[in-house]
């Protein structure tokens, strides 16, 4: 229902040579696998023989052998609905072929046949095997090959390097075989723009130093380019060692993601577990000109490829349980990765400033509010004026102390200024904010939104004006979560001349402070920035309690922010439907939220995104700094009247 598959890799012991042990393995391994429901179960290359069999593939007496082992395995997967696919030789018209045999409910789907075949350096394998491309056929009937199987059939068998395997477009599958990964132009490019979403790649890799992650930036660069699923096993460490080791390194790609692999450096005898999401390839190749005009470049050869249509399977359901689903999707999991993705953001922050004011001849001008936003547009201001060698006291801060204001952001923001080098300019909004609302009328007892946003468009109006005297440029502060949910102020915080924060989630804001601390950019503010990184989100528009701390907390109004930055990955990243987007939060926070808190601010974040959508529709320039944005100059043209009615149904 969610686009969910499960796959499994395996790596059995072998015996080179000893048909009747690997094929005890293979079957041994396989009612393992069925226990996980895995739609798509793959063992390695030549597994039925053993890769390292060398002249005894020549052997009459192993290739009778193999007929029988296969016999047997296709046997065992009569009344299946999993895919099998195991490795094996075929012997066809006078040549020896690398072959993957791709098995389901007791029939043999199709043979597909390594096309590159190494020899060189450690590899001889052209001694024993022809490519793909030396088949003067692209079938085979059943009966000819010497397979037996629980019924008799005669049926034509597709043989080659180019089929997808369709099962009721479900799922569209291809296989390659080891180097064919390793080639300039692979099968699987070709595979993958006529329809596949999923290369299984059944390998036998030999381990040497470096190789290892060579072999993984090859699997996710292969899954990226083609925008598809890469599951890649690899022949284990029971294989022949006499002049090689093989260390079982099997993996699951998802377009440049690794979504699992196996952990022990050499390996055997094992079972890896994966579920993949095809529905985030199924959007980004929707999404992609680049892939649609690469598919048509390559017509002929795509025309070329036998589309094998299953239409008598229904594969095993996935109920995502070996997802991943990070809480905060936005935020690497480790603190080594998180830092290093806050420095690159803060780098393409201050770029972006840099050139705007180097274009402008300004000084950035940044409202000061003590709050995360406002602090990391003024660290971004402060570096690029670093950057661009002048002095720190041309970064002009204003701090706009108005009804809301506590004593703690007002000191911190205080604090903050001076720790970069420049003095604050002080300017309270009270008197000027009191006399608005008596000019138009209203009761400044009265504290509704007219009261709240009088404060944050006077301040806007202070920054702007202060800007023109004294050649400033206002930056914004605005992040990416407040634009989603339209939680600014049309014409207040809304505006700026150049919004630094625009893409940044609220959640990420957090800790891209706390890397400017780590990473000690700012020394003399240290301090004062753990304290900011500790006081609660708000916009401070009404008056402090009774002991003068926070009165007005965003998050008890509008939900929290890790549950609106979690909606808003997979609902603009990969346009998923809301009860898919759903799905995936009660996984990923089921010991945070109950179900009807998610549902409840869900509804709100629907319902926000598209009312509010005006408001983004005007946002200042900003540059784009990861995987989602909301300016309607890039990632989001919407109409700012458009109807929500489909999604809120679809979450009830």
């Amino acid at each position: 229902m969610y686009e969910f598959l499960r796959a499994a890799a395996i790596v059995p012991d072998v015996k080179p040579g000893d048909v009747d042990y690997n094929v005890s393995q293979i079957l041994s391994k396989l009612e393992e696998a069925y226990e996980y429901k895995a739609a798509i179960i793959a063992f390695p290359e030549l597994s039925v023989t053993g890769y390292t069999c060398q002249d005894l593939f020549f052997q009459d007496a192993l290739l009778e052998k193999t007929k029988k082992g296969l016999s047997d395995i296709l046997a065992a997967t009569y009344g299946k609905q999993e895919v099998i696919i195991v490795g094996a030789p075929l012997r066809l018209s006078g040549r020896l072929y690398n072959g993957a045999y791709v098995m389901n409910k007791g029939k043999l789907l199709g043979i597909s046949i390594k096309t590159y075949i190494p020899n060189h350096h450690e590899f001889y394998e052209k001694r024993w095997f022809s490519s793909a491309k030396n088949l003067d056929t692209n079938s085979v009937v059943f009966s000819e090959l010497g397979i037996s199987s629980s019924e008799e059939y005669d049926y034509e068998i597709p043989v080659g390097n180019n089929i997808i395997y369709d099962f009721n477009s479900d799922l569209r599958f291809g296989v390659e075989i080891c180097e064919d990964l390793w080639a300039p132009v692979s099968p699987s490019n070709v595979l993958c723009l006529g329809g596949a979403e999923l290369i299984i790649n059944i390998s036998a890799s030999n381990e040497v130093v470096s190789k290892r992650e060579y072999r993984k930036q090859l699997v996710k660069q292969q899954s990226a380019s083609n925008i598809c699923e890469y599951l890649y096993v690899s022949a284990g460490s029971s294989e022949s060692t006499q002049d090689l080791i093989f260390s079982g390194h099997s993996m699951l790609a998802e377009n440049g993601v690794l979504l699992n692999e196996n952990r022990d450096f050499i390996a055997n005898d094992y079972i890896m577990i994966a579920d993949m999401d095809l529905g985030k390839i199924r959007h980004d190749r929707l999404t992609s000109t680049t892939f649609a005009d690469a598919h048509d470049m390559l017509s002929e050869e795509i025309n070329s490829l036998v589309s094998l249509k299953v239409s008598d399977t229904a594969l095993p359901d996935s109920d995502g349980q070996y997802l991943i689903v990070p809480k905060k999707p936005f935020i690497p999991s480790s603190k080594t990765k998180r830092i290093k993705r806050c420095n690159e953001i803060f780098d393409m922050q201050v770029g972006g400033l840099v050139k705007r004011l180097e274009v402008t001849g300004a000084r950035p001008v940044v409202g000061v509010s003590g709050g995360m936003d406002s602090t990391l547009a003024l660290l971004v201001a402060a570096k690029a004026l670093k950057r661009m060698k002048k002095d720190s006291s041309d970064l002009i801060a204003i701090t706009m102390p108005a009804f809301g204001t506590s004593d703690r952001t007002y000191n911190n923001s205080l604090e903050l200024i001076k720790a970069l080098g420049t003095e604050p300019v002080i300017i309270d909004i009270k008197d000027s904010c009191l006399q608005h609302l008596k000019d138009i009328g209203h009761d400044a007892d009265v504290k509704d939104v007219t009261y709240e946003n009088t404060q944050a468009r006077e301040r806007t109006q202070v920054l702007m004006d202060f800007a023109n005297a004294n050649n400033g440029l206002v930056v914004g502060t605005g992040d990416l979560s407040e634009l989603a949910l339209g939680w600014c102020t049309y014409n207040g915080d809304q505006m700026s001349m150049y919004g630094v924060n625009g893409s940044i989630p609220k959640t990420l804001v957090r800790w891209m402070i706390d890397s400017v601390v780590e990473n000690d950019l700012f020394p003399e503010a240290g301090s004062v920035l753990r304290d900011i990184l500790d006081t609660p989100i708000s916009p401070e528009l009404l008056p402090p309690d009774e002991n003068g701390n926070i009165s007005q907390k965003t998050e008890d109004k509008v939900g929290p922010y890790e549950l609106h930055d979690f909606f808003i990955y997979y609902s603009m990243r990969y346009g998923f439907k809301p009860s898919k987007v759903f799905y995936l939060a009660k996984k990923a926070f089921s010991e945070d939220y109950s179900e009807e808190e998610i549902k409840k601010w869900m509804e709100m974040y629907y319902k926000r995104l598209f009312s509010q959508q005006f408001k983004r529709s005007c946002m200042p320039d900003g540059v784009k700094v990861g995987s989602v944005s909301m300016s309607p100059r890039g990632d989001l043209r919407m109409p700012s009247d458009a109807s929500v009615s489909l999604w809120l149904e679809d979450i009830k």
